[in-house]
């Protein structure tokens, strides 16, 4: 969604709902969809990308994700915009999509100076590229009328980012934990699982990041890598919070 278009489509309010509610059924669907062959073959090329990718490399990785997610969850100097209020659906997404162009962009250009790099660049790159991915889930959590310093809000997050980097199995079972947010007892800090989560993000990435760690290729791979990265997360975000939208209406 968010790769193939560079704005909201110019819809009457009622029939952009509709729009955006089709939507939603079709990104619930690929959601819930089983393990396809790719991802049962990854599994195994995944683990032999763990030998060979440097124990300094996966040291850094670990670490920038554990902090991370906790200071996502108990970061009191979180820079978090302010909501949005009392703006239509459509009005919202047009802004989203900016910003998700914003940030994509972003990524690509920082992902190709990594992919140059080697190894260590390419290992800077993943807490640069965390931060940039969280930056960008506060700012679309603000533009759907969510507040950042709700910790709530800051765990709804974190499912998001599960959702768009998981294993199709997690990935089902964040689903669930999603539905009816709203009304539902969210758990606590000392429940939130952080082994499953960095390790789920770490399987994911190592993957799709491999190739920018290759002499020659690292820069363009890296740019795309990133654009990828960056774009699903965007549709993700979009339909976890259309999910709560329509929830609420």
């Amino acid at each position: 969604m968010t790769g193939r278009s560079r704005s909201a489509p110019r819809l009457a309010t009622g029939d952009y709902e509709q729009n955006a509610r089709e939507e939603l059924a079709a990104w619930r669907t690929k959601v819930m969809s089983g393990p396809n062959l790719w991802d049962r073959t990854t599994r195994g090329v995944q683990q032999r990308i763990n030998r060979v990718i440097p124990e300094s490399v996966h040291a850094v990785i670990t670490g920038a994700i554990e902090q991370m997610t906790r200071g996502i969850l108990t970061g009191s100097d979180l820079t978090t915009p302010a909501p949005l209020l009392g703006a239509s659906v459509a009005a919202r997404e047009a802004q989203v999509l900016e910003k998700i162009a914003l940030y994509r962009t972003t990524a690509t250009a920082e992902g190709g100076v990594a992919g140059a790099g080697g190894f260590l660049l390419a290992a800077a790159d993943f807490p640069v590229l965390i931060s940039l991915k969280i930056k960008l889930l506060f700012d679309i959590a603000a533009l759907y009328g969510h507040s950042g310093k709700d910790f709530r809000e800051r765990l709804y997050i974190l499912a998001i980012f599960q959702l768009a980097f998981s294993s199709p199995v997690h990935r089902h079972d964040v689903f669930a934990g999603m539905v009816g947010w709203d009304a539902r007892d969210v758990g606590t800090l000392e429940a939130f699982d952080w082994r499953r989560f960095q390790q789920e993000y770490r399987d994911y990435i190592d993957l799709a990041k491999l190739a920018q760690l290759l002499p020659l290729v690292g820069a363009p791979v890296g740019m795309i890598v990133n654009y990828r990265l960056l774009d699903r997360l965007g549709e993700t975000a979009m339909n976890a919070y259309r999910m709560r939208w329509f929830e609420g209406r």
